[in-house]
């Protein structure tokens, strides 16, 4: 049987450690506070570190630390607590984001309602004021994977792609959702439209999330959301922000 967390080197660019084996709101606290722990340590060697869904990557040049040390001092490290049950990392911020769901704006909604047995007002209801966390950022620049939703929306992906939804495209399959960053394929359900940019070049910070944040996507109006993107120059897509306490 597998214990985890695993502790294992990338060639020779550093090292990684996993919590388990697939997605789990523990596994992922645990990448995420390991990750801020190791960066508090201002470890000489290391020179980033980063997650995944589930794992802490330790930027090491291994060529120049020996694998050996370098596997054995985050090994030490693992064990100084429980990371599973660790306090998330301070700094994060909480977002509402203003969200049309349905329409022709998000014509999946009705689909993704059925598929998870409930009908579209209920599916609205709990969408709308559920709290996800960003999980992770990957496939586009600045691009979340949020969750868990509740174990109803633990749908599959859709068989065949859709061929392309909108940038700020809200998305669900896995109990989890993406804002979409650029137009793009995808064989998740297009549920909601936001106006919200996630990738913002001119930035002094370009990815607008971090993993560890949490969001909260409010039901508005289409009007609304057209108003919004009318007015908007910020790429906040009128939400809100506040620190998570």
């Amino acid at each position: 049987m597998t214990e985890w967390p695993i502790i294992r080197t990338v060639g020779l660019s550093g090292v990684l450690v996993t919590f388990a084996e697939k997605m789990s709101e523990p596994a992922n606290r645990a990448a995420l506070a390991f990750r801020a722990d190791i960066a508090a340590q201002a470890w000489p060697e290391v020179t980033e570190a980063s997650t995944s869904l589930v794992s802490t990557f330790i930027e090491v040049d291994l060529a120049e630390t020996p694998a050996a040390l370098i596997k054995e001092r985050v090994q030490n490290h693992l064990a100084t607590r429980d990371w599973y049950a660790a306090p998330l990392p301070e700094g994060r911020t909480l977002w509402h984001v203003p969200t049309v769901y349905g329409t022709d704006l998000a014509p999946q909604l009705e689909e993704a309602a059925e598929v998870a047995g409930v009908d579209p007002d209920t599916a609205i209801k709990e969408l709308s004021t559920s709290r996800v966390r960003v999980l992770t950022i990957g496939f586009a620049p600045g691009q979340p994977y949020m969750g868990e939703l509740s174990e109803t929306w633990n749908i599959p992906r859709q068989e065949a792609l859709t061929k392309s939804v909108p940038p700020g495209s809200l998305v669900i399959a896995i109990r989890q959702l993406i804002i979409f960053t650029n137009a793009s394929p995808t064989g998740w359900r297009h549920i909601g439209q936001t106006a919200f940019q996630n990738f913002r070049p001119a930035s002094d910070m370009p990815f607008a999330l971090t993993p560890g944040d949490e969001l909260i996507f409010p039901s508005v109006s289409r009007a609304e959301l057209l108003r919004i993107r009318e007015h908007d120059t910020s790429g906040n897509g009128g939400a809100e922000r506040e620190q998570i306490r």
